[in-house]
């Protein structure tokens, strides 16, 4: 199934209608439902990063930097919420606490000479989560910038055939919004075949479902 521009801004003008009827402010989220495959199969699953162009409506990850003293420090001056170095890596993962409250909000960047002491030491925490430190290379800024408007595509449970991610909030302009869901099912081409998309719909956090297609 393609997936139109027009029906995908329609859907959300629709959706942003119910906008500003409650006390917090809403998430907007996409529901995509599949058929044809068989999410039981491992090499079946989504396990995507989504990179939303036009960023998460105020909702943007916190992110932990950890790596050396040097790229912790300068990690920090440009931002990074938690700077952990690898010395400091074993105790951090011993807060199981604070390690699961952390990873609902945060994204953790690891420099790769620091890989394998932070999957030893976190992946039991992170692992279910979806959380595992991503390999820090490249600019610093440009990662860190990037690791706060990502978000992680996954098939969880009983890897029924849908899933559902946010995709920004109700502040957000229908086009900004529009954009952010077009670069969704740009990712899931990657993995999945247009065909294989039985239908797609968007919502707000305590929104009625709108459909997209399908």
């Amino acid at each position: 199934m393609e997936i139109d521009e027009k029906n995908i801004r329609n859907a959300v003008e629709e959706c942003l209608k119910e906008k500003g009827k409650r006390k917090f402010r809403q998430s907007v989220e996409l529901i995509i439902n599949f058929k044809g495959i068989d999410f039981t199969k491992a090499e079946n699953r989504l396990n995507l990063d989504v990179t939303l162009p036009k960023g998460m409506g105020g909702k943007e990850n916190k992110v932990v930097v950890i790596g050396e003293e040097t790229t912790t420090h300068d990690a920090k001056k440009l931002g990074a919420d938690v700077v952990v170095k690898i010395n400091e890596v074993e105790a951090f993962g011993k807060d199981i606490k604070a390690l699961k409250k952390m990873a609902k909000d945060h994204v953790f960047l690891a420099e790769p000479k620091a890989m394998g002491i932070a999957a030893k030491n976190l992946a039991k925490v992170l692992g279910p989560r979806g959380k595992i430190p991503s390999p820090l290379v490249g600019d610093l800024k440009q990662a860190i910038e990037k690791a706060r408007k990502t978000i992680k595509l996954q098939t969880k449970g009983k890897y029924l055939p849908t899933v559902q991610c946010f995709v920004g909030t109700e502040d957000m302009s229908p086009e900004d919004l529009t954009e952010n869901i077009q670069e969704v099912f740009e990712r899931i081409k990657t993995k999945v075949a247009s065909g294989n998309i039985k239908s797609a719909f968007v919502k707000l956090t305590m929104g009625k479902p709108v459909r997209i297609a399908g």
